[in-house]
């Protein structure tokens, strides 16, 4: 249990923190501390013991296929990347998106590792960028401009304004693409007792637990696939986004 509490202090603060002149992130200073952090994130974070099983329930709720290109917001180091890989192969491509140039360049090293020549990473912050010149960016790396699906997991929830963050998500898929959020709440049932504990990690890492940003695939898609993994504690929305309205 202590393992827990501890992984949680670790993850909920690290996954796309990094720094950057503008910021709309809650706590500044924690950019320089997870800048220095990015190099052991992966041995530190707790994510077999803990945050894995979110990764893998999030991945297969969004299902993305053979050939598709994939947005993985908050990227961080890229551990959504081999089980993204499964899923898509070598002619599909993985859009990593993350502000910590630090993050970005741990994950460069895990592709450049296992040999994936499908990656494209762009440094942006998903509060403030414009989604024209994300899309442009991806466009001029080799992808298209719009996605097939997109994923955040353990990053909405880290952003003061992951509302905007959302919608820029989303502005980045093509009609009906498909999207997945993978985030933390107060644990539930038998482990309701670590409550204080989890909050405390997560206000220690910059998180807001009480955020609840996979309402918005509930409110604003269709076909929603709902689970969730150690005792609540880890939250998994995904479903199709619906068309834009006009008029």
């Amino acid at each position: 249990m202590l393992e827990m509490a501890l992984a949680g202090a670790v993850r909920c603060g690290c996954s796309a923190v990094g720094e950057r002149i503008r910021t709309n992130w809650k706590e500044p200073a924690l950019g320089d501390k997870y800048t220095r952090f990015a190099p052991f994130y992966d041995l530190l974070s707790g994510e077999y013991p803990i945050y894995h099983a979110g990764r893998v329930l999030g991945i297969n709720a969004l299902a993305p296929s053979k050939g598709q290109q994939v947005v993985d917001v908050g990227c961080g180091t890229g551990l959504n990347f081999a089980l993204l890989q499964q899923r898509i192969g070598a002619s599909g491509t993985i859009v990593g998106i993350d502000r910590s140039a630090q993050m970005l360049r741990q994950a460069r090293r895990r592709a450049k590792a296992q040999h994936w020549s499908n990656v494209i990473l762009v440094q942006a912050d998903m509060v403030l960028a414009d989604p024209a010149t994300l899309s442009a960016q991806i466009v001029s790396a080799g992808g298209s401009a719009l996605a097939d699906a997109a994923l955040a997991t353990y990053s909405l929830s880290l952003m003061g304004g992951w509302e905007q963050a959302w919608a820029t998500t989303t502005s980045l898929l093509a009609p009906g693409g498909r999207v997945g959020v993978v985030d933390m709440q107060d644990p539930v049932g038998w482990a309701r007792w670590l409550t204080p504990l989890a909050r405390l990690a997560c206000t220690w890492g910059g998180s807001d637990i009480h955020a609840a940003p996979w309402r918005a695939v509930e409110e604003q898609c269709t076909e929603v696939i709902r689970a969730s993994a150690r005792a609540g504690h880890l939250q998994i929305r995904a479903g199709n986004t619906m068309p834009a309205r006009t008029g």
